[in-house]
C-alpha cells in the first residue's frame, strides 16, 4: 500500500539545512542558559539539595515576573488604563499559583532529608528574599521591621524602601476609585504610606456603592475582584508554605532566625484588602 508519510530518518534528512545555527542567536543564547542552568552550586554532598536550590531559584524567578507585572500595573492604574491592568493583575494571581505548586514540589523532601542539608544553609534563608518584601509592601503589607533583613546590601535597602515609602497597589485603587466619584475618605488619598493600612467603614460603603451599582461603576467593580484573586491566591501560597515547612522541619526555628512555623502562622491572619472581604456580608 502507498503512503505519502515519512520516516523520520527522511523528515530528518529535509530538514538537515534548517539544523546549522552555528551564525544565528539561539533558544540557548537568548535565554542565557548556560548562566541559569550553571547557577546551582550544592553546598552539602546530599543529594536533595537540588531540589532545594532549584525550588527556590525558580521561585524568585516567578517573583521577578510579578513584580515586573505589579509595577506596570500600578503604573497603568495611575493612569486610568484599566483594560491593560486587569490583564495584569489576572497574570499576578497565575503566578501566585505556579508558586503554591512549587511548594508541593519541595514537600516531597522527608525531615530526614532536609536535615541533611540544614547545617550547610548557615543563616540563609527566604526570609531575606528582598523580592517576597518588595511584593508584600506592593500588597499593602508595610512593616518597617522588615527592612532590616535588608540592611547589608545598600543596592537592595533602596530598592525595597522605595516600595516601603510608596502608595500600594490598594492605595491607589482608593485613588482610583476617588476619581470615579465614589466617597472614599480623603485621608485615605495623601497618607503616610509606610503606615500599615488600617480598615475603614467609609472605605467599605464606598465599595459597597461600585458593587451593588456594577454596570454604573464596571472598572471599580472588576478591579475589586481582580484584586480579591490576588489575596486568595496570596493567601494559599502562604498556607502552603506553611504546611510545607511543617511538614519538613516541624517546630524548630527558622535558618534566618524566625519562629518558624509560628511566625508563618501568625502571617496568615494578616487581611491585604479588608473592605473587599466585609463587603461581602452586605450584599
Amino acid at each position: 500500500m502507498m503512503t505519502n508519510a515519512q520516516n523520520p530518518e527522511e523528515i530528518v534528512k529535509a530538514e538537515g539545512a534548517q539544523l546549522d545555527f552555528s551564525n544565528d542567536m539561539t533558544y540557548g543564547s537568548y535565554l542565557d542558559l548556560d548562566a541559569i542552568l550553571n547557577a546551582q552550586h550544592p553546598l552539602s554532598p546530599d543529594h536533595n539539595e537540588m531540589l532545594f536550590i532549584i525550588q527556590h531559584q525558580t521561585s524568585e524567578l516567578w517573583m521577578k515576573l510579578m513584580l515586573h507585572e505589579m509595577r506596570a500595573a500600578l503604573m497603568h492604574l495611575q493612569q486610568d488604563q484599566l483594560h491593560t491592568v486587569f490583564k495584569m493583575l489576572a497574570r499576578v494571581s497565575r503566578i501566585m499559583e505556579q508558586l503554591v505548586h512549587a511548594w508541593t514540589v519541595l514537600s516531597t523532601m522527608t525531615p530526614p532529608e532536609y536535615s541533611a542539608l540544614r547545617p550547610y544553609l548557615a543563616r540563609s534563608s527566604g526570609f531575606q528574599s528582598y523580592q517576597y518584601r518588595q511584593i508584600e509592601f506592593l500588597l499593602g503589607n508595610k512593616n518597617a521591621a522588615m527592612l532590616k533583613p535588608h540592611a547589608h546590601r545598600a543596592d537592595i535597602l533602596q530598592a525595597v524602601q522605595h516600595v516601603y515609602e510608596a502608595p500600594s497597589l490598594y492605595d491607589e485603587a482608593l485613588r482610583f476609585m476617588a476619581r470615579q466619584g465614589l466617597p472614599v475618605p480623603a485621608a485615605y488619598l495623601d497618607r503616610d504610606w509606610t503606615q500599615p493600612y488600617q480598615a475603614n467603614a467609609d472605605v467599605q460603603s464606598a465599595w459597597l456603592i461600585a458593587y451593588q451599582n456594577p454596570e454604573q461603576y464596571w472598572d471599580v467593580y472588576q478591579l475589586g475582584e481582580k484584586l480579591t484573586d490576588i489575596e486568595d491566591a496570596f493567601r494559599q501560597w502562604r498556607f502552603r508554605h506553611l504546611t510545607t515547612v511543617e511538614r519538613v522541619i516541624g517546630f524548630k526555628r527558622g535558618t534566618g532566625g524566625t519562629s518558624g512555623v509560628d511566625y508563618l502562622r501568625k502571617m496568615l491572619d494578616v487581611v491585604l484588602f479588608p473592605e473587599l472581604w466585609r463587603l461581602r456580608t452586605e450584599l
